[in-house]
């Protein structure tokens, strides 16, 4: 089951995901699933951008989508688009202060190389990111400043002079 988190700085929110679980149902739905997923952390990571007021994380998860799906008949989207999702997530994990992970490169070629695979390291990342966002919005319950107990004085001893 995927952890729901808010979104700091909007009222979008995104999932922490079970990397394996990605796999699981894109080969449960005969890959339909991962289309799915794939316009989802697209649309998490443009509403990451929005709310820091940016678009280096991304406008459209329907454009992000259409390149994978349509496009592969022109055959050069989908490796774009990929390409694009991991420099995405990479500048979302530096807006939310999480660690960048792998270069854009060697995810893309994960991803283009053995699909699932790919899709698992970048859910993984994916779930840096969110995890980093969680921990930005988490806000403490405000605690109550502890009042000091009394100390008990002793009453005031006269003072007896020795001769």
């Amino acid at each position: 089951m995927a952890e729901v988190v808010q979104i700091r700085g909007s009222n979008e929110q995104g999932k922490i995901r079970h990397p394996f679980g990605v796999l699981g149902l894109s080969l449960i739905t005969l890959g339909i699933y991962w289309w799915v997923w794939y316009y989802k952390l697209n649309k998490e990571l443009a509403d990451i951008g929005r709310a820091h007021d940016t678009e280096e994380c991304g406008t459209s998860p329907g454009t992000s989508l259409l390149a994978v799906t349509l496009g592969v008949f022109i055959i050069v989207p989908p490796f774009v688009s990929v390409y694009k999702a991991w420099v995405r997530k990479r500048n979302a994990a530096r807006l939310v202060g999480a660690e960048e992970g792998l270069e854009p490169w060697i995810g893309w070629l994960l991803m283009v190389i053995v699909s699932l695979i790919g899709s698992i390291v970048f859910q993984y990342e994916m779930n840096k990111v969110m995890t980093a966002q969680a921990g930005e919005t988490a806000a403490l319950p405000p605690q109550a400043e502890p009042t000091p107990t009394p100390v008990a004085e002793a009453p005031e001893q006269p003072v007896r002079e020795q001769s």
